[in-house]
């Protein structure tokens, strides 16, 4: 059995080391909480493995002491987006992810934020404030139809709850089949076609050169009026100037944006200003225990690892996951 160095490089190192450690006591098991002291660490314990959360944002990473370390051969990221470490050499290095850990929960952001819009919350929400009794109006979700852009775990988790909803779910893959709870699957190359049918369109695919500005201003123009958008993948997906420009028009009718080109979002975004928008701090996945789980994943899979077993949630550099 395999007996690798272990880093595990976290903001919250001591109950990662509790989880790892108690499965593992026979393992060098180090603890790193800071960006900077990585690739010092890396060098010094000659780690073989490094478990690894994007803890302070993706400025700063310090990607080449994984990708390019001479004894690191696995690195496991805490959560479910690679693009931070982006180019590495699979014949050299296996890259897994924590796929799933938080996928139901980002369902429940995604059709938290339809029904919010549906419910008109934010316009509820107005005339308390105001002391004012309105003739209000709610729309059912049920019958409406929405596009998921991307069918991996939270894709498939986000097509469960709309299908037992009552919507007509249209999902988009690179490698389209039939799937549960999906009435449609269809190929990236169908979207000039859905995007028109959507009432609401939710947003889950990695960020790779093939999906940057996927969701460009041309798509955005296609949308019918009054789409909600509910963004829940990587900042770069969503061309956000002509998304900002659709919201601020009436073009589309909300949106929920989790993910942004630039994190924080500055403080002169137009998105902080417009009501027909939920903006939220890079969230959607994470509750109160996010963290010990995908931890605990991890430690299952060192086990795999140790008896050369197949890893679990091996993602392909060229795909993104």
């Amino acid at each position: 059995m395999r007996t690798p160095t272990v880093i595990l490089h976290t903001d919250t190192p001591a109950p990662a080391l509790e989880i790892v450690g108690a499965e593992h006591p026979d393992l060098a098991i180090h603890t790193c909480d800071s960006y900077n002291a990585l690739p010092g660490m890396v060098a010094a314990t000659g780690a073989e493995v490094v478990y690894s959360v994007r803890f302070a944002g993706t400025p700063g990473f310090p990607r080449l002491a994984l990708v390019n370390g001479s004894t690191v051969r696995w690195v496991s990221v805490g959560g479910s987006g690679t693009d931070h470490l982006a180019g590495w050499d699979p014949a050299r290095l296996t890259v897994t992810n924590a796929a799933g850990v938080a996928a139901d929960m980002m369902a429940e952001y995604t059709l938290g934020a339809m029904l919010h819009f549906s419910l008109d919350h934010a316009g509820f929400a107005k005339a308390q404030a105001a002391h004012r009794w309105i003739a209000g109006r709610v729309t059912p979700i049920q019958g409406k139809r929405i596009v998921i852009l991307g069918l991996g775990k939270t894709g498939c988790a986000i097509a469960q709850r709309c299908k037992a909803m009552g919507l007509h779910v249209t999902g988009v893959r690179a490698r389209p089949r039939a799937m549960d709870h999906l009435d449609e699957v269809h190929g990236v190359d169908a979207l000039p076609v859905l995007w028109p049918s959507a009432n609401f369109i939710a947003i889950c695919v990695p960020l790779l050169e093939s999906t940057r500005n996927l969701v460009d201003a041309t798509a955005i123009a296609r949308m019918q009026q009054g789409t909600v958008l509910i963004d829940v993948s990587r900042g770069g997906v969503v061309d956000q100037p002509a998304l900002a420009e659709a919201l601020t028009n009436g073009h589309l009718g909300g949106a929920a944006i989790d993910v942004f080109e630039t994190e924080p979002l500055p403080t002169d975004s137009p998105f902080w200003d417009l009501d027909n928008v939920i903006l939220t701090p890079h969230c959607s996945s994470v509750y109160e225990g996010w963290d010990l789980e995908s931890v605990a994943m991890f430690s299952d899979n060192l086990s795999r690892y140790r008896r050369d077993d197949r890893l679990l949630n091996i993602v392909d550099p060229n795909r993104g996951y």
